[in-house]
């Protein structure tokens, strides 16, 4: 499983990037480190709120404290609490969740809009104007129902649920080419599922590389509060960041390898949409000191935080000074307590922490989050620590932190160790009826371009034509490019995945599940299964980077196919899902075939047509 003789090339210009990411960033003159201030030394923002963010208050003194629980008047709460006596000890959420019979109801539309969140304008798609886009919030059996429309004048586009399990409505999960056909400009679609998990997620476009121009937000499922806590502070979500407008990046990623060109990499990093940016590093328009984000501390509460990397490619490394994290869930699955001194979180994960308020009542303290600058972390060419301010009640309130980390950030990146995270729902995994190895490789196709593959396939979409759809109709043959693995009728899927690529990680994804996390490490899997009585749950789990010798690194994962449909299964690095690290998973055909499917489906599909019939979709990635 070594690199293939034709990579030579790509192992030789990724050497060289990778050396060109380890160089430090140092503060350039005038610039104080870590907020990059320019000759100042207080926090306030130089950049409107509405040019910095839009609507959006997330990082700001109008950041919502969420309460327990949406309490709507009238609605019955059976035992005091909207999801009656279930609990996180006594309920399977695969087979059991509650029904509040209560919809929480949203209007989305996707626009063009120019922002700076961080001082560089950037032309951005948003939901609503704003960014990050608005927050969905939900109880643990709500139905969640959000009509979008589509205000792009060009594209297609469509939002998926990260994680939600979309049991008995895989129509909905978002993906154009696979569950539909995209939105068409000017039309809108109204998506309607149930969250029958609880804890933070987030929704992103899953059109070509839409997310990285802003098109996501965050999603917050209230349940049980089974660990104890005292104050909800909401999301906080990590993201890298591009100053480049998404479309010409992804031209960049798929240009020819004839001037050796090599992935974009990132400018900056923000946490819930701010940062500063050293404005020496561009020759375009900049603004100095625009503003970061600012959380609110109670002496003594402990505190919930929800992290949620929403970002392109980097793995996000989070502290905060002087405090300890507690985790208490990582993507949609709660977990004993464990306090790592560090967060790692891939494209896509999550974790929610609780932090006890220990610091000093009149306090100022750093939050950071860091893309680390080896390979298996992501590229950055510019500000790769993002930082926001935590201020305790009698703290000045525009004052600069002073505090310093005392952790030291590992060098690679990697998830925690899956003897740490142990479900508080306790499942075993079973015998598998199927294994499968998928083997990743990046291989120069016959344009001289580069891109993923998946045993030697790599992945493009045809937008008119949704997996689901076909499979609905009987239609089980799709041609080779569409990447399908149809496991029929089996019980428990067992994937091996290897990376044989040496200079990036696999934040690897699956739509409709959280699959169990065997095993991860290097060579040939030895069928050693971590904890199988009650193996790690999740839905994104970091494959790492194969070893320069050639070694390839592993993880093994195992789904129980409980939940009919077609599920893609992909890297969650938009720039990896672009160039076709991608396949489709066909779950249960018999009972696809047996599926009662809206016909507003097929609707959403006529008017996708008309629109190309007219105006043909420049698709020059996979599509997703």
């Amino acid at each position: 499983m070594g690199f293939s003789k034709s990579l030579s090339g790509i192992v030789s210009l990724l050497s060289i990037s990778s050396l060109i990411n380890t160089i430090p960033v140092s503060a350039s003159a005038g610039y104080t480190l870590p907020a990059q201030l320019l000759n100042v030394n207080y926090l306030l923002n130089s950049v409107s709120q509405q040019v910095q963010s839009g609507a959006s208050t997330l990082g700001t003194d109008l950041a919502p404290v969420y309460q327990q629980f949406l309490n709507t008047s009238g609605t019955p709460l059976p035992q005091g609490f909207p999801w009656g006596t279930k609990t996180v000890n006594n309920t399977n959420p695969y087979t059991n969740p509650p029904n509040t019979g209560v919809t929480r109801s949203y209007t989305f539309t996707i626009s063009n809009v120019t922002l700076s969140p961080d001082g560089v304008p950037k032309p951005m798609l948003l939901v609503n104007g704003q960014f990050p886009g608005p927050t969905i919030e939900a109880n643990w059996g709500d139905e969640i129902q959000v009509t979008v429309t589509n205000n792009l004048a060009t594209e297609g586009t469509s939002l998926h649920w990260h994680g939600f399990l979309q049991q008995g409505t895989p129509y909905e999960d978002g993906v154009p080419g696979v569950n539909q056909c995209p939105i068409a400009p000017g039309k809108s679609f109204t998506y309607k599922f149930q969250a029958t998990l609880y804890g933070s997620s987030w929704y992103h476009s899953h059109y070509s590389a839409q997310y990285s121009a802003g098109t996501f937000g965050p999603i917050i499922v209230h349940g049980p509060n089974d660990v104890g806590y005292d104050v909800d502070l909401g999301p906080v979500l990590l993201t890298d960041w591009y100053h480049g407008e998404y479309f010409s990046l992804v031209e960049e990623l798929m240009a020819k390898n004839v001037n050796e060109t090599v992935p974009p990499f990132s400018d900056n990093n923000l946490i819930n949409g701010k940062m500063n940016y050293d404005c020496s590093l561009t020759t375009g328009p900049c603004t100095p000191n625009a503003g970061i984000s600012k959380f609110y501390f109670q002496t003594g509460k402990t505190h919930r935080l929800r992290l949620i990397n929403a970002g392109t490619q980097g793995t996000q490394q989070f502290t905060i000074d002087g405090h300890t994290m507690t985790v208490i869930a990582n993507d949609f699955v709660p977990v004993t307590p464990y306090s790592p001194q560090v967060i790692t979180l891939g494209v896509g994960q999550r974790s929610d922490i609780l932090v006890k308020a220990t610091g000093q009542a009149n306090g100022a303290y750093w939050m950071r989050s860091t893309i680390g600058r080896d390979p298996s972390c992501g590229d950055n060419q510019g500000v790769n620590e993002a930082v926001a301010a935590i201020y305790y009640p009698s703290a000045n309130k525009t004052a600069v932190p002073t505090t310093s980390s005392t952790v030291t950030l590992p060098t690679f990146c990697s998830n925690d160790a899956l003897t740490s995270t142990v479900p508080l729902y306790p499942i075993a995994a079973q015998e598998p009826t199927n294994t499968t190895d998928l083997t990743i490789s990046a291989q120069i196709n016959g344009s001289s371009v580069t891109l993923w593959y998946v045993n030697n396939s790599t992945f493009r979409d045809d937008y008119n034509d949704p997996v689901l759809l076909e499979a609905k109709l009987g239609n089980l043959t799709f041609a080779p490019e569409r990447n399908v693995y149809n496991f029929g009728e089996n019980k428990s899927v067992r994937f091996v995945v290897y990376n044989t690529f040496a200079f990036t990680s696999h934040p690897m994804h699956m739509h409709g599940h959280n699959f169990y996390v065997l095993a991860t490490g290097y060579g040939t899997w030895n069928g050693v299964v971590t904890n199988q009585n009650n193996p790690q749950r999740r839905d994104t789990q970091l494959l790492p980077p194969a070893q320069l010798d050639g070694t390839p690194a592993y993880i093994v994962v195992q789904f129980d196919l409980d939940n009919p449909g077609v599920w893609p299964f992909h890297c969650h690095i938009a720039w990896h899902i672009s160039a076709g690290l991608y396949i489709n998973i066909i779950e249960r055909p018999a009972d696809i075939n047996e599926t009662n499917i809206p016909s507003v489906m097929a609707q959403t599909c006529r008017d996708w047509s008309a629109f190309t019939g007219t105006h043909i979709p420049d698709q020059i990635d996979s599509g997703l």
